[in-house]
């Protein structure tokens, strides 16, 4: 495979920059960028300190969140999910709501509704939680199917309409949503329009016994993710975006990309990945080179992002660990990566 960075010169589309004459522009964007990274880096490094022993997951949530995209968090309660949603929160220095979801929660109390001022006779909007920059919903799946389409605008165009008025939201705008397993009682299933929003959807698991024994004789998580101080702040966020939007992807890349998705659509059992699905692939791609510290994307990216951005858009159902057996626990997309190979 041909070795190129982000930061060449060429007729590419996805190089970072376009005119070889303003060299001083060119560096300073440079520097940018690798300054950009190391910030990235001290994040993942912070975050680890909270959430133990689940690196590769807490490196997968950071590159969902920079590549531009929401979050959906999957496991049985107690398992870390909200701790690593206000850690994320917090380390990235944006501004943050949580909701918690229940079975009688309606669409207003998310998005805000208009009250009538006697004052000014006329009826004001009130603006709800949604209203953020990073959004924690928390456990939704245990509300109905009416709130949870509340979210589908705001997460797709960044923006809420009410009563025929349209509101936009902060920029950036992330959501991160934890829900429980469906064999819990008291939660609707997450239709597929709402499941394609998320970008990613990420499971924790148990911890190994070695973090559960820090856990057991280590402070408090609470404790832990007050005293964490931001890394970023939203300029930050912002230029890591635009800097996710240019990390390079070869041909050949993309050749290996395409093999993934066909396989994807040649098969009985399951739906194939839409084009929007391939899009936020390739997205997810490039951010989680960016956070590992490259400046192009490899298959091995490819393949590290695949279940995240794949399974449950094909369907995956997730299943506990202690209840499901080896081949239950064999994803859908694990067995497509084994089947294509890489040729480069």
């Amino acid at each position: 495979m041909r070795q190129s960075s982000a930061y060449d010169l060429s007729a590419n589309s996805n190089t970072l920059f376009r005119s070889e004459t303003d060299v001083e522009v060119e560096s300073h964007t440079i520097d940018e960028y690798t300054a950009n990274q190391d910030k990235v880096a001290q994040l993942l490094t912070q975050l680890n300190r909270v959430v133990l022993d689940k690196q590769q997951v807490v490196k997968l949530a950071l590159s969902c969140v920079l590549a531009g995209g929401h979050l959906l968090l999957q496991d049985l309660p107690g398992m870390g999910k909200t701790t690593l949603a206000q850690g994320l929160a917090q380390l990235l220095g944006l501004s943050f709501n949580r909701v918690q979801f229940t079975n009688d929660m309606l669409p207003a109390d998310i998005l805000g509704m208009s009250i009538y001022d006697q004052i000014k006779q006329d009826f004001e909007f009130r603006r709800g939680p949604i209203f953020t920059q990073l959004l924690l919903a928390d456990e939704i799946n245990r509300s109905s199917p009416k709130t949870q389409s509340a979210l589908l605008e705001a997460m797709e165009e960044r923006q809420v309409t009410q009563d025929g008025q349209t509101y936009p939201l902060a920029s950036p705008f992330f959501v991160i949503a934890t829900q429980n397993p469906m064999q819990q009682a008291g939660v609707y299933p997450l239709p597929e329009s709402q499941l394609d929003r998320f970008l990613m959807c990420l499971s924790l698991g148990y911890p190994s016994p070695a973090a559960e024994r820090a856990l057991l004789q280590g402070q408090d998580r609470r404790e832990l993710l007050a005293s964490l101080a931001a890394v970023l702040n939203t300029d930050a966020v912002l230029l890591a975006q635009r800097s996710v939007q240019q990390v390079f992807v070869a041909e050949v890349v993309l050749d290996y990309l395409q093999r993934l998705v066909a396989k994807t659509r040649i098969s009985q059992e399951y739906h194939g990945l839409s084009p929007r699905g391939v899009l936020s692939l390739q997205r997810a791609a490039q951010a989680y080179a960016y956070v590992s510290g490259q400046q192009e994307v490899t298959p091995e990216d490819i393949q590290a992002v695949f279940a995240a951005v794949v399974d449950h858009r094909l369907g995956q159902h997730f299943i506990p660990s202690h209840l499901g057996d080896a081949q239950l626990s064999q994803s859908i997309a694990k067995r497509i990566i084994n089947e294509v190979p890489v040729i480069v």
